[in-house]
């Protein structure tokens, strides 16, 4: 019953939070952290009963033939625990983030908690079809917090997310069929001696292949990794911190389902998953090295990760029986990777329901006399750089053995040849995590150290940042990454005796001696390659002295255009150009200016006409498109005009901000679209002092 009421009882949640939800709205986010704190209880007795050395399982017969089955044993009473901490921390965080500026939270918290039911079924599933049949609940109900702003960049964001997850959806399935054919079983604990007896080994590699497309398109591995770059940034942050810390991880759970099962002690599977790590694992570094938004930074270092993690399922099978370190580090990888993003997404999501912004330079600064945001944030991210004493390190360090050992073999062996190829793959991996510090190095300064060129006062004067529970989720979860990662022996240890049987992880040979001299030069070379990245590079070639932001470039450019003025022309060479500067230094304060430019924008007639009556809406204040349309038609001598042409002119503004087209709005409390983000609209009317609660995309 334990088992079935981790699966089932999310689900049902879900059913009664939004029922509430209809009703009362304070009572619902209420209703739902209190399902959230039952689902981790009952976890963490399932994980006491296997520390006692209890076994359960459990099975639904009949479910499409095959029935649904599910198995609770360490690693996955672990993963039920993870799911438990993070759902039950983003629950907290979630009430403050939906606070304010957002619609459809009813429906986002029914596929939270039924996404909740999906991942647990995934984790607790006990045959591949189980698994499949969860994977594919989870993958559609996760999609809604991609799609749930509903804007053009959110729909294309969730429309790639699905595409991935129907595409390896029904890659995987083919998988499936072809392993059953060949080895007559999809129970996992069966699948290392049926694929051993099974002569048909072409079949089991094509049906592998399969298994691992689709679980490697939901964890972002290489090159399936297309959605997270894209569905972060637009998904709200507590749902970030989901996608990233534990969904990917179900992916995972596929990987090692077939790296410990089928393919056990296989060298050429190893290689194939380590060059797939390695890449993955490089690829998501430079990506986040050159990201300047804050959750793309945090997605694309998702990906970089999982590819850490690939690199330790990897050695595992390449070690064999000799597999301990790599084996017990892949797991207690997955465990801090999930902790630490659960962490820095919750410290994300504070930044934007602030702010409403996510690029660095608009940022920037944000996190300065704010104490409880500057620890979390910093225990993340000497975490995930593998700073010696926090948990982070334990597990880069077991990898980064498992790397060098099988290298040692090799070269004992007398295939020093291929040693070398090995010694080349540890220095991608130490230099990927020296980028890690790179890029966590940005944005930790960014947010902390440096200041806003004209914000910083407003920034510091915000108080309170945040509610009491989403600073109590913040202060819990950040403070298990030091708890965890000074006694090593005491804690990471016996989370891999636990849970490590799922990976087939060998008992190690002695006890690990984490902080010894050759183990820390490891964590200190790839520390002091992220820092010469960060003052080398990321500080001299890519952070924006002037402070300014990408978009303010190029608005600025195209006031020069629409001006006739020469976009290389150096500011200090006109009056007219620091008045531009001036102007807009006094808007985004949040005061009218007293005069602006004179503007000669390219357009037709109509579009100049349309633009002229947009520039006659006050600061501060808004007019629907059927207004300026019924202007335009009395200017014009006609008798009506319609309302989608004032869009369609509104759509080729050249100038934003000086021609103000952000204040034209939808009739019936709609706020209409607006050039590269529609959130920008909400940003620039806020800004002009609008009430924006009774708006809606």
């Amino acid at each position: 019953m334990m088992l079935l009421f981790l699966v089932f009882f999310p689900m049902a949640a879900a059913v009664c939070s939004y029922l509430i939800g209809r009703k009362d709205k304070k009572l619902r986010d209420h209703a739902v952290q209190i399902f959230c704190l039952i689902e981790f209880a009952v976890a963490a007795a399932a994980m006491g009963l296997v520390v006692a050395g209890k076994e359960l399982s459990a099975a639904i017969p009949g479910f499409c033939g095959f029935g649904l089955s599910f198995q609770l044993d360490g690693f996955r009473a672990l993963y039920a625990l993870v799911a438990g901490v993070m759902w039950l921390m983003t629950s907290l965080l979630s009430g403050d983030y939906f606070a304010h500026h957002y619609r459809n939270r009813n429906r986002y918290y029914f596929f939270f908690l039924l996404t909740q039911g999906a991942t647990v079924g995934v984790f607790l599933s006990a045959d591949l079809f189980t698994t499949f049949i969860f994977f594919e609940v989870m993958s559609f109900t996760s999609y809604t917090w991609v799609a749930h702003d509903e804007t053009p960049g959110a729909m294309r964001a969730a429309e790639t997310y699905l595409a991935v997850a129907i595409i390896g959806g029904m890659v995987m399935l083919m998988g499936l069929f072809l392993l059953w054919n060949a080895v007559g079983t999809l129970t996992i604990s069966e699948l290392y001696e049926a694929a051993k007896a099974c002569p048909r080994k072409g079949t089991i590699w094509a049906a592998s292949i399969c298994i691992l497309f689709g679980f490697g398109a939901k964890a972002g591995m290489f090159p399936l990794h297309i959605w997270l770059p894209k569905a972060h940034p637009v998904a709200p942050a507590p749902a970030s911190a989901l996608l990233s810390g534990i969904l990917t991880k179900s992916g995972i759970f596929g990987v090692i389902v077939v790296s410990a099962n089928i393919f056990r002690a296989s060298t050429a599977w190893g290689n194939m998953l380590l060059v797939l790590g390695l890449i993955t694992m490089l690829g998501g570094a430079v990506l986040a090295v050159f990201s300047i938004n804050l959750k793309r930074t945090l997605a694309c270092s998702s990906m970089s990760q999982i590819g850490f993690i690939l690199t330790g399922i990897a050695m595992g099978c390449l070690l064999g029986e000799e597999n301990a370190l790599a084996a017990r580090g892949a797991l207690l990888y997955m465990v801090n990777h999930s902790l630490f993003k659960l962490v820095l997404f919750m410290a994300a999501g504070v930044v934007y329901m602030n702010l409403h912004k996510l690029n660095l330079n608009d940022v920037r600064g944000f996190g300065r006399k704010k104490p409880i945001l500057h620890f979390a944030f910093l225990m993340g991210a000497v975490g995930l750089m593998g700073v010696p004493g926090f948990s982070g390190y334990v597990s880069k360090t077991l990898i980064h053995e498992g790397i060098v050992e099988y290298a040692e073999l090799l070269a004992e062996e007398g295939m020093g040849a291929l040693a070398l190829l090995y010694r080349g793959a540890e220095w991608i991996y130490l230099f990927s995590g020296g980028l890690t510090g790179a890029y966590m190095i940005k944005l930790y300064i960014c947010l902390f150290w440096e200041k806003h060129p004209t914000q910083q006062i407003a920034y510091e004067a915000k108080k309170p940042y945040m509610g009491k529970l989403s600073a109590l989720a913040l202060l819990l979860s950040a403070a298990i990454v030091p708890a965890l990662g000074l006694t090593p022996n005491l804690t990471m240890d016996k989370i891999a005796d636990i849970a490590g049987g799922f990976l087939n992880a060998a008992a190690p040979a002695h006890a690990v001696h984490y902080f010894s001299l050759t183990n820390i030069k490891g964590a200190c070379i790839s520390l002091a390659i992220g820092l010469c990245v960060y003052l080398i590079f990321i500080r001299t070639k890519l952070m924006k002295k002037e402070n300014t932001i990408q978009d303010g470039s190029a608005l600025l450019t195209g006031v020069l255009l629409a001006l006739n003025v020469p976009a290389t022309l150096p500011q200090s060479a006109t009056p007219f150009l620091e008045s531009v500067c001036r102007c807009l230094d006094t808007y985004f304060n949040g005061k009218a200016p007293e005069t602006t430019p004179l503007l000669r924008p390219a357009g037709t007639p109509f579009q100049l006409r349309i633009w002229r009556l947009a520039q006659q809406i006050p600061f501060g204040c808004t007019a629907t498109y059927g207004m300026l349309a019924q202007k335009a038609a009395r200017e014009m001598g006609i008798p009506k005009m319609s309302a989608q042409a004032v869009g369609g002119a509104m759509k080729r503004n050249p100038i934003a901000i000086f021609i103000p087209c952000h204040r034209v709005v939808g009739a019936n409390g709609k706020l209409g679209g607006y050039f590269g983000n529609d959130r920008r609209k909400i940003d620039l009317l806020t800004l002009e002092g609008q009430d924006m609660r009774g708006f809606r995309f």
